[in-house]
């Protein structure tokens, strides 16, 4: 099956690969049977539709995400509890399983074939990933050079740069390539933590993100905006149009040729939560990046007089900023900031502790709160794609 060979070191690629075979098989039916039910089927339902109907490929996406990320109640995966209970694996069966706790997901293009590998370029993350399939090369027989596969990648450990196919692969030929391309574009988009396992792309990340907020700054005369919803778009609108028009600027002769899409139409629209409230802060941070906060006016009001704690609409908004997942320590950080005579004292009428201060105590506070946010290192959020996509969702070849 493959060319590496028994050697003194360990197992042979070939042994590696028989093995994982056999684990992913013993997972799959760990993963399917009755204890994991109530979380498995709720997802395959929910991704069948009104239709009932659900593809083969999409059912397996599905239950390998489940088996390899899915989070169950107390924070473990399907794989975690896998390892757990089987106390007679191996220390290299153990570290080959959690490895696949990290998978690589990602739209790759076809470099090469090796032997009885594939040489991929992961679009997204834009490095290169030397794969197998634990069934042989028979898994690429109708797969070509230039064209693109859909999938996930786990390490093989113990083979060095070595990766396996896991789940659901699709193939898509080269000719649709300029789809292929906006597929990748929305996936960096929507998930920048797929770029970001390229060390290269955090570090021009964090630039890319540091001229951003310069250049917004200087624009809207400050990193912290308080304005109604619709003034905040058409504020958003106006700097992504001045931004696209400077990249015009900076390229004369592709402005002459062809005009950048999108150049005329508004490119921001609010979610209808932020719409729907009556003030929207708007924070571009050095680390945070930029967002938007819900009805952040009547917030900064409740710090700047905290008589109004006494007060249940604001009470419950900055119970609602402290206990929001999707809210990061970064607002009610600046706010404390901004009104160190003042802090101390809205925090002792909302949690009717008052020896509380905030110079000692706040961040405690917000790490019970908001843990989530202190599980791993910060990243940029503006996404950096690479010379490949960038050419290939231009057109060119």
């Amino acid at each position: 099956m493959a060319d590496v060979v028994q050697g003194a070191d360990g197992p042979s690629l070939a042994g590696l690969m028989e093995r994982s075979a056999e684990l992913k098989g013993e997972l799959v039916t760990f993963a399917q049977s009755a204890r994991f039910d109530r979380w498995l089927t709720p997802l395959l339902l929910e991704a069948e539709g009104p239709a009932r109907q659900l593809d083969e490929g999409d059912a397996i996406r599905i239950t390998d995400h489940f088996i390899l990320r899915y989070r169950l109640p107390d924070g473990s995966t399907v794989v975690d509890r896998f390892v757990a209970g089987r106390k007679d694996l191996s220390a290299a069966d153990r570290e080959m399983l959690i490895g696949w706790r990290d998978p690589v997901e990602g739209i790759f293009e076809i470099r090469r074939k090796d032997g009885d590998a594939v040489v991929l370029l992961n679009l997204v993350d834009d490095l290169e990933y030397r794969t197998y399939a634990n069934v042989g090369r028979s898994a690429f027989r109708r797969v070509s050079k230039g064209g693109f596969l859909h999938t996930c990648l786990v390490p093989l450990h113990s083979a060095d740069g070595a990766w396996l196919v896991s789940g659901a692969m699709s193939y898509y030929p080269r000719s649709g390539a300029t789809d292929i391309a906006q597929a990748a574009l929305e996936l960096a988009t929507d998930r920048p933590e797929l770029v970001f396992r390229n060390p290269r792309k955090i570090e021009q990340g964090w630039q890319r993100m540091r001229e951003d907020r310069a250049a917004f700054v200087e624009f809207c005369g400050g990193d912290e905006l308080v304005l109604p919803p619709a003034e905040a778009e058409d504020l958003l609108n106006a700097y992504y149009r001045h931004r696209q028009e400077a990249a015009v600027g900076a390229q004369p002769g592709r402005a002459r040729r062809r005009r950048l899409p999108g150049l005329d139409l508004p490119v921001f629209e609010l979610s209808s939560g932020l719409a729907d409230s009556d003030t929207v802060g708007v924070i571009y941070d050095q680390v945070d990046g930029l967002n938007f906060y819900a009805d952040y006016g009547m917030l900064r009001d409740l710090f700047a007089n905290p008589a109004r704690t006494g007060r249940r609409r604001y009470q419950d908004l900055l119970r609602t900023y402290l206990h929001e997942e999707s809210i990061a320590p970064l607002p009610i950080r600046r706010l404390a900031a901004a009104h160190p005579e003042t802090a101390d004292e809205v925090f002792r009428k909302l949690l009717r502790k008052p020896g509380f201060v905030w110079s000692e105590h706040g961040e405690a506070l917000l790490r019970r709160r908001k843990p989530w946010y202190y599980e791993s290192e910060p990243r940029p959020g503006v996404s950096v794609i690479g010379d490949r996509l960038s050419r290939l969702a231009a057109g060119r070849r």
